[in-house]
């Protein structure tokens, strides 16, 4: 699709939530370079302006930010209050808590904002924004799940399940919402190098446990995907793996995931 005709479909205005930095600020950049004015969340408010102002000066768009706790009941009039006047055409949800500990070792306070972050948090923002896009007969929706959202795994039983949960309502508002003329698409990467998965590597890039894409080109494939499938898994060797566990018995495919999650906690750092 060319800019003009990304703009035209899913423009004037985006809103990118968690998008400080890694694959939010991606999804920033990219969305700015078609053409597309944007409101940026975060709960960063520093880091976020700097991307801010990088953005501006890179591709002369508008930006406006706001600094917001995802997990806030009212998140969603509060998104809608500072983006009051701006015709948003896509909302990109990709903000999320990402907890590694084994469930008994954590606390519901935790758990209840995982789930508010992850799930209940997209599920605001496409009340607060979709209805005008469904009223124009067009928009589109980008919602950020995690090959982990397939299987369960030991030490990421509440965040696995939330991006289970992602996976399905994504599936479900895009069969909803593609008569109306709003695209949804539902995104599962797999290893990425934003600034948490790097932070769960070893120092020496030598000794990364598995290899990781870059941000941009996870949000590049994922961009190039919406208004085409539901859900895209980007990278070649990350679809593979994916049909390669799809294949094996669930035991093995969740206990293949769970020494994998093992392998990416480091004994030297929080474990949630």
């Amino acid at each position: 699709m060319s800019n003009d005709a990304f703009r035209s479909k899913y423009g004037p205005w985006a809103i990118v939530a968690g998008a400080a930095v890694g694959l939010g600020a991606q999804y920033s950049r990219q969305i700015a370079a078609r053409g597309l004015n944007l409101v940026m969340i975060d709960r960063d408010p520093a880091t976020l302006a700097a991307t801010a102002d990088a953005i501006r000066k890179e591709h002369g768009v508008e930006v406006k930010t706001l600094e917001v706790d995802l997990a806030r009941a009212d998140v969603g009039e509060r998104v809608a209050a500072a983006a009051a006047g701006l015709e948003v055409g896509l909302v990109v949800y990709n903000a999320a808590i990402g907890t590694v500990a084994p469930f008994l070792e954590t606390t519901p306070a935790l758990e209840d904002a995982v789930v508010d972050v992850n799930c209940r948090g997209p599920m605001r923002l496409v009340h607060a924004f979709v209805p005008a896009m469904v009223s124009r007969g067009r928009g589109g929706v980008i919602l950020m799940s995690s090959m982990s959202g397939n299987f369960g795994s030991a030490q990421r039983a509440v965040y696995a399940a939330t991006k289970a949960f992602t996976l399905v309502f994504g599936d479900a508002i895009w069969a909803e919402l593609k008569p109306h003329g709003v695209d949804v698409l539902t995104v599962q990467p797999g290893s990425t190098r934003t600034p948490g998965w790097l932070s769960s590597q070893p120092s020496n890039p030598k000794d990364e446990i598995m290899p990781a894409m870059d941000p941009a080109d996870v949000v590049r494939e994922a961009l190039d995907t919406l208004g085409v499938e539901p859900r895209v898994i980007p990278g070649a060797e990350n679809k593979q793996g994916a049909e390669l566990l799809a294949q094996l018995p669930r035991r093995q495919a969740v206990e293949m995931m769970s020494q994998l999650t093992a392998k990416l906690v480091r004994n030297d750092r929080p474990r949630a």
